[in-house]
């Protein structure tokens, strides 16, 4: 398949953001992975990443990586692809989920951190995880708060087949660019703070922050991930 040309040129564009932003910050681009968002977009559509080079893609809501994964494999791009589950996960999705994703976003409570290793278990897999810290302090957010992700160390670090690679969060939707920033640097300090105190098998080095509209106020505060979607899908049909 020939990759849709506007993709590719909204793809460039938000390649040489992502470029511009790090050098900005004193880093070098090829520290920050970029993750496409696929979900307002169909299989089809998302089948034209792999050939231009992008090869992790997102989705928020399991069952639409489920089918999205399926529609891939069939297309033979199943082996090319990185699937990212950025969204809630339900304990009764876990099973059906682990098998198709390499690292899951959204770990937002131990309860359901617990069940990923479980199920990884199960399938003798070992499931990077991040930990999702509601930072804005929003009630309709999930995740940890700040306060609470030290103390869920030593449960976490007892667990076989999950590995913990760092923090993930959402900046608040009624927010601007200041407030973003201000809660990203805000995971980068709680990163920095539970680097000291966390156990030898909890590795805290990403950072998955920043959207369509403030990914570049994320990786300048350190990001590592960044989750776009709409600004990659501008003007595409599909």
């Amino acid at each position: 398949m020939v990759p849709d040309s506007q993709l590719a040129d909204n793809l460039a564009a938000v390649r040489a953001k992502i470029t511009e932003a790090a050098l900005r910050s004193g880093r070098s681009p090829g520290e920050v992975t970029l993750v496409a968002v696929t979900k307002y977009v169909s299989a089809a559509v998302a089948q034209q990443l792999g050939p231009l080079g992008c090869h992790d893609l997102g989705e928020s809501r399991p069952q639409q990586l489920w089918a999205k994964a399926e529609s891939l494999h069939a297309a033979n791009q199943s082996g090319s692809i990185h699937w990212h589950l950025i969204g809630h996960l339900q304990r009764n999705k876990v099973d059906r989920t682990l098998p198709l994703v390499s690292l899951i976003h959204s770990g937002d409570s131990l309860r359901l951190i617990q069940a990923v290793d479980e199920a990884a278990l199960a399938l003798n897999r070992c499931i990077p995880t991040l930990i999702e810290v509601n930072v804005s302090g929003d009630p309709a957010k999930h995740g940890f708060k700040p306060a609470e992700v030290e103390p869920a160390f030593a449960s976490m670090a007892a667990l076989s087949s999950l590995e913990i690679r760092g923090l993930m969060c959402m900046a608040s939707r009624e927010g601007d660019l200041d407030q973003a920033r201000r809660e990203f640097a805000s995971l980068r300090e709680l990163r920095d703070q539970l680097r000291q105190v966390a156990p030898p098998n909890i590795n805290l080095r990403e950072l998955s922050m920043g959207m369509s509209g403030d990914f570049e106020v994320a990786i300048e505060e350190g990001a590592t991930i960044v989750r776009i979607g709409s600004a990659l899908f501008e003007e595409i049909d599909g």
